[in-house]
């Protein structure tokens, strides 16, 4: 979300959303705040501080692991506060273990990415960390169910071994998709042992539906603009397998919107072109945003999830 004031992107998100309010991020703050520093602030027995080329990990907490738990500790007392009584779906976020071990330094400043060890400490810390995280969560709203978001927007480049080195010269090598799926399916099952269905999102092209498929996460969230007609297939698969999609259809910053139905169109046309049931859609697509709304102004990040609630609305009461 844009801005940096927990208590009214709290107020904005709960206010507009009855079944899927979530935990806002508003990485307008500054480092710590970020998607990486706020993933970060959550890890167990391990920190990392801010360098010029990123957040790069060290011995212990310092100012920069101090400031990403105190303002993550700030957004939760607000979303506790505009939820007092609240029964339903709740969903926080973290950044994905393949995109946080791309986004990561080691201390010689390459990723995190080119140590099998290093990814591994990376998995358990995050594990233990989510687990905490998650608890936290239950117990201040108890009647919500947390929905865990994993972001992993360089998910794709990490299994084409397109991740850049720290000289810029060289990529390092694709991980293996086994090793991809295990790490997803560790946390997938972390996240189950405390209730929490998992959501993967990544806004970029090539999204491994199947793979996320294997590792057992609930939903897929992904930008609805980038598909092609290469992923129909494997998209059709997942719906008749169960999984949700949280569709990508309404732009994430300012420009002019298209009246609600004009949103979901494209999806209608997908779910006929994949010989799919008018019927499921709306048990198996949820309308979101292409991506975050941090690059809006304030006065359209409210629009659109007002906007997202109205399409969705549209896509049940109207499915074909």
């Amino acid at each position: 979300m844009p801005g940096g004031d927990a208590r009214e992107a709290a107020r904005t998100v709960t206010g507009s959303l009855e079944t899927l309010p979530y935990l806002p991020e508003l990485p307008a703050r500054g480092p710590g705040a970020d998607m990486i520093g706020r993933t970060v602030g959550l890890l167990a027995e391990m920190y990392a501080h801010v360098e010029p080329s990123g957040w790069r990990i060290s011995d212990r907490p310092g100012r920069d692991t101090r400031r990403a738990r105190s303002w993550m500790g700030e957004d939760l007392d607000a979303v506790e506060e505009f939820t007092q009584g609240y029964e339903g779906d709740l969903k926080v976020s973290a950044v994905g273990p393949w995109t946080l071990a791309a986004a990561l330094e080691l201390r010689n400043g390459e990723a995190a990415l080119s140590d099998p060890g290093a990814c591994r400490d990376l998995r358990a810390s995050m594990a233990e960390g989510l687990r905490v995280h998650l608890a936290d969560v239950q117990r201040r709203v108890p009647g919500a169910r947390p929905v865990l978001q994993l972001d992993e927007p360089s998910l794709t480049a990490v299994l084409q071994g397109r991740i850049r080195s720290a000289s810029g010269y060289r990529t390092h090598r694709a991980v293996d998709r086994g090793v991809v799926e295990d790490a997803l399916r560790d946390l997938v099952a972390v996240a189950g042992a405390a209730g929490a269905p998992v959501v993967v999102h990544s806004c970029a092209p090539e999204v491994p539906f199947a793979l996320l498929r294997r590792a057992g996460v609930t939903g897929v969230s992904f930008d609805f603009g980038l598909l092609t007609e290469r992923e129909e297939e494997t998209i059709g698969e997942a719906v008749e397998g169960g999984t949700t999609l949280l569709a990508g259809v309404v732009p994430g910053v300012d420009g002019p919107l298209s009246d609600p139905a004009g949103s979901v169109m494209g999806v209608r046309t997908l779910w006929r072109r994949l010989g799919l049931s008018p019927g499921t859609l709306a048990e198996s697509v949820v309308v979101t945003p292409s991506c975050g709304l941090a690059g809006a102004s304030p006065a359209y990040a409210r629009s659109v999830l007002a906007h997202c609630a109205r399409a969705a609305r549209s896509l049940a009461d109207n499915p074909e």
